[in-house]
């Protein structure tokens, strides 16, 4: 048996399910039928003379052969992509295509950002993936992207981050909560109330919890929701308050349908980063939107919101 006969296509098709180890998410990511994928990959199996996948339960796992080959086809990814990267260098800002990953907070801003900078590239071609810090960090970590943009860099993996605009986070609630409209409440009044919280691996989340545990108070999360806009739905029906970037909410705090809490400390002004592996090789087209990040975001996002909150004089980027 040899590999020699091996396709592109099916070591792409066996490269998705031996990361996802599921036929059905492997298809559904390359837009594919289930049984096209099982067709590829047990193409690929007869060639390999060795089974790639096994079996147990209702799950499936790598075989010693598999786990081989999936070590060899992520170097062919990363030869592939490398020679895009080369020719879309020889092509200059002209073309080219982007894979761009953002936490979900930042579908509030990136969007339109990105089209003022595809504006000014129009053969340039980008896809964004968007979903919470942790899945996030886990495609860029996997080289699966080109550039993430998040509110935090990740501690345990080498990469560039670079901020390139302020990110504060508020505490908002019903206009008619009985909280609203009180001046400088101190943080340990917040500990009797109600949270609406994001699920476990949001940077939201994380940046709460160790906000209450820094001070040594009680975090009672009434609910909890995988979305920014279900939070807001929450609180507008008055299930709780929440803790959100101020720039998720400023048409909610613009329209009258949210208010903010004057709580001291408040807000933490973090950072948006836009990041990338240490080691990977930038396109020309990565490079341009670093830039225009740089250059354009701080001003594009100044005054998001019905106000400008004041900024929290201790900063604290331990949390």
């Amino acid at each position: 048996m040899t590999l020699k006969h091996a396709t592109l296509r099916q070591l792409k098709v066996f490269e998705a399910v031996a990361r996802k180890l599921s036929f059905s998410r492997a298809a559904a990511e390359l837009h594919l039928t289930q049984p096209a994928v099982s067709m590829q990959v047990k193409l690929l199996e007869n060639q390999a003379g060795l089974p790639l996948f096994e079996q147990i339960g209702k799950r499936i796992h790598l075989t010693e052969a598999g786990q081989e080959l999936y070590r060899r086809s992520l170097a062919v990814a990363d030869e592939l992509r490398a020679a895009e990267e080369a020719l879309n260098s020889l092509r200059g800002l002209e073309q080219g295509h982007l894979h761009i990953a953002l936490v979900s907070t930042a579908t509030y801003f990136a969007p339109p950002l990105l089209a003022r900078f595809l504006k000014t590239h129009p053969g340039i071609t980008a896809k964004l993936s968007v979903d919470n810090r942790e899945t996030v960090l886990a495609q860029l970590a996997a080289n699966e992207v080109d550039l993430a943009i998040t509110g935090r860099p990740p501690e345990h993996l080498d990469t560039v981050a670079e901020a390139f605009a302020p990110n504060p986070h508020v505490i908002v609630a019903h206009p008619a909560h009985a909280l609203a409209g009180k001046r400088r409440m101190p943080l340990k009044r917040m500990a009797g109330e109600a949270f609406v919280i994001r699920e476990p691996g949001s940077g939201t989340r994380g940046l709460l919890e160790r906000l209450f545990a820094s001070h040594r108070l009680p975090l009672k999360a009434s609910m909890e929701m995988a979305s920014n806009e279900s939070i807001k739905q929450a609180v507008m029906a008055q299930m709780g308050i929440a803790f959100l970037s101020l720039h998720t909410v400023g048409l909610e705090l613009a329209t009258g349908r949210l208010a903010t809490l004057d709580v001291q400390g408040l807000p933490i002004v973090r950072h948006w980063y836009v990041v990338h592996l240490a080691q990977k090789r930038l396109s020309p087209i990565a490079l341009a939107l670093k830039e225009f990040l740089r250059q354009e975001a701080g001003t594009f996002l100044a005054g998001w919101g019905h106000a400008t909150p004041r900024r929290n004089r201790h900063e604290s980027h331990a949390l």
